[in-house]
């Protein structure tokens, strides 16, 4: 928890929004578990690489979303969690996001080189405009739920994660969108490359610990 958060809020006021936060991460890991699903199903049955990685990487998100509702959880039990366990957890996390972007790229090559035609996905296409739409509002949520609490750092970077889910849902979509639009087999790749390198980015920031730096300045 912040250094700063219990200097303005009463002992209820804080449990009462980490209690929030916890409902956010709970909701977090339910509709990233339903949207990975139906991404990988989709994306298995269209062949299409980037709508599989953002699946997995729905799982992923999911995963760390899990860690940080454990931790709200310890934290309303016993008033403060392992931040040791925490920092193991970050890297185990950490390393999968590497496991996905090495999946990527090499899906990726394998179908440039190939010049495999993938089908369209309007289920995908569905679902990422759903995902576009959900979570922003996601995001804008947990950030006011950390900073009234002083910038909390566990729920900013919850948030970090999810922006990332964000920019991640813009990417594919687009490149699904102009494959069905112009039919170029090698946008779906192209688009699974963008995910590859937000992976890099967000597993490079949990080894280290840093997950909401580069968030600091969104409103």
């Amino acid at each position: 928890m912040s250094e700063h958060t219990t200097k303005t809020l009463s002992p209820a006021d804080t449990e009462r929004l980490t209690r929030r936060g916890l409902r956010l991460a709970q909701f977090t890991v339910v509709y990233n578990v339903a949207e990975g699903a139906i991404a990988i199903t989709a994306g298995i049955l269209a062949g299409l690489v980037s709508l599989v990685g953002f699946g997995v990487d729905s799982g992923i998100e999911s995963a760390a979303s899990v860690l940080v509702g454990l931790r709200l959880a310890a934290r309303l039990r016993n008033g403060e969690a392992d931040e040791a366990k925490e920092r193991r957890a970050l890297k185990a996390v950490a390393v999968t996001f590497f496991v996905l972007a090495a999946y990527v790229v090499i899906e990726g090559v394998r179908s440039l080189l190939s010049d495999e035609a993938p089908d369209n996905s309007p289920v995908g296409i569905v679902l990422l405009v759903a995902s576009i739409i959900v979570m922003p509002l996601l995001v804008r949520a947990k950030r006011r739920v950390g900073e009234a609490l002083g910038g909390d750092r566990l729920i900013l970077a919850d948030a970090a994660e999810t922006r990332i889910c964000v920019l991640l849902s813009i990417s594919t979509l687009l490149g699904l969108a102009l494959y069905a639009l112009v039919g170029w087999t090698w946008l779906d790749p192209v688009a699974g490359f963008v995910i590859a390198a937000f992976a890099i980015h967000e597993g490079r920031e949990a080894w280290e610990g840093e997950l909401v730096e580069d968030d600091d300045d969104d409103d």
